[in-house]
């Protein structure tokens, strides 16, 4: 039965286990004094604690008193040791814990424990992309200063290494980064440097300085290496741009001379080829028209020893006919003793051949003193004949 309802224990019992007062009213709240006074030896039972009182019945003695509060205290000592015992690993986190300073484990995700001040704990995020950025004035190998200014991307991939093998490893790996990137540019010439030659340099930071890493066990893992643009420095700026300005119209110029030199040269190959073609077909013309000539007097020879008579007479002709083939004038003879000659004019091509263009003239005056000559030939051949007869 509650002990405020009615016909139960409300007029003799108060909810803190006092009784009431025999005027019944009540002006306030229970006595603190003794509530902390009931608890105090409530704890000295708890932890050993013993009541010593007076002759005349009074509180609690002295030994109870430090006793309780001896047992607060190592409550307390205890909530607060097991409160920083107690950690959490989140998921992209791993903690190291070392035991007397030695290394003992190697902690995943999860609610995990460890008992300091033995054990020690270093917890990282291994998962997340550091970077770190550095620039400085670097000599190159055509010794030439300029500024680079790159950007390493790492990540812890061995936590161990990274707590225990080096003392301070992000400082290490600036150091490296200084060291590999000044070894790279002294032996890269000052156009690479501040042209194309940034990507292959990042390519081979990253490999030097990852080696570097792996010696130092550091446990870092170099993901990305980003050269940006390089520049001189800026009391020699403008020095510099007008060296590139420079070599600019340098390879302008040469340029230029390319494409002339395109045009040219395949120009001057192609009529040297040809000059070479016809000196091959006038030569091979030459010699066939000498072997046909040869062999055409070889077999003339064998002719003429046939017929030294008639052989003779047709070369007469021939040569007769080749040499008035190139005049307007023909010589007709009548008999053997060389009586009767005859001049034979073709008047009537000549008048043509005034009238016309010298080509058409040369050409008409051609073809008639051909038809005369090949008359006057077969004449000739005739009266041969006939003397034969005779």
């Amino acid at each position: 039965m509650a002990w405020n309802e009615p016909g139960g224990n409300s007029n003799n019992q108060d909810p803190w286990g006092g009784k009431r007062r025999n005027n019944g009213d009540r002006k306030g709240p229970p006595d603190l004094d003794e509530a902390f006074r009931k608890l105090q030896e409530s704890l000295n039972g708890l932890f050993g604690g013993g009541k010593k009182r007076g002759d005349d019945g009074g509180g609690p003695g002295k030994s109870g008193g430090f006793g309780g509060l001896l047992g607060i205290g190592l409550v307390v000592l205890a909530a607060v040791w097991l409160y920083s015992a107690v950690y959490v690993v989140d998921e992209q986190e791993q903690a190291v814990v070392l035991r007397f300073g030695k290394y003992y484990e190697t902690v995943g995700p999860g609610l995990n424990i460890y008992f300091p001040p033995i054990d020690k704990k270093y917890m990282e995020n291994v998962t997340r992309e550091r970077a770190y950025t550095k620039q400085g004035q670097m000599l190159t190998e055509d010794e030439n200063i300029v500024e680079v200014p790159l950007t390493v991307q790492y990540k812890i991939s061995n936590l161990q290494d990274f707590v225990l093998s080096v003392d301070q490893p992000e400082i290490s790996l600036q150091h490296a980064t200084d060291s590999a990137l000044r070894h790279v540019v002294g032996s890269t010439a000052m156009d690479q440097v501040l042209t194309e030659g940034r990507e292959l340099m990042a390519s081979e930071i990253k490999e030097r300085l990852q080696r570097f890493m792996d010696t130092y066990r550091t446990g870092i893992t170099v993901t990305q290496v980003n050269v940006q643009s390089a520049a001189a420095p800026r009391e020699v700026q403008e020095a510099f741009d007008d060296v590139i300005r420079a070599r600019e119209d340098e390879q302008r110029s040469r340029n230029q001379a390319e494409t002339y030199a395109n045009g040219v040269v395949p120009e001057a190959r192609g009529q040297a080829q040809r000059i070479l073609e016809d000196a091959n077909g006038y030569r091979d013309e030459t010699v066939s028209r000498a072997k046909g000539e040869a062999d055409r007097f070889t077999k003339l020879v064998a002719e003429y020893r046939k017929a030294p008579e008639v052989t003779r007479q047709r070369l007469y002709l021939d040569t007769m006919q080749e040499v008035f083939s190139s005049t307007s004038k023909v010589l007709v003879t009548g008999n053997k003793n060389g009586q009767s000659n005859l001049l034979y004019l073709p008047l009537d091509k000549m008048v043509e051949s005034g009238r016309s263009t010298s080509t058409q003239v040369t050409s008409a005056a051609a073809t008639s003193n051909e038809a005369n000559a090949r008359a006057a030939a077969d004449l000739q051949q005739q009266q041969a004949r006939t003397r034969e007869s005779r």
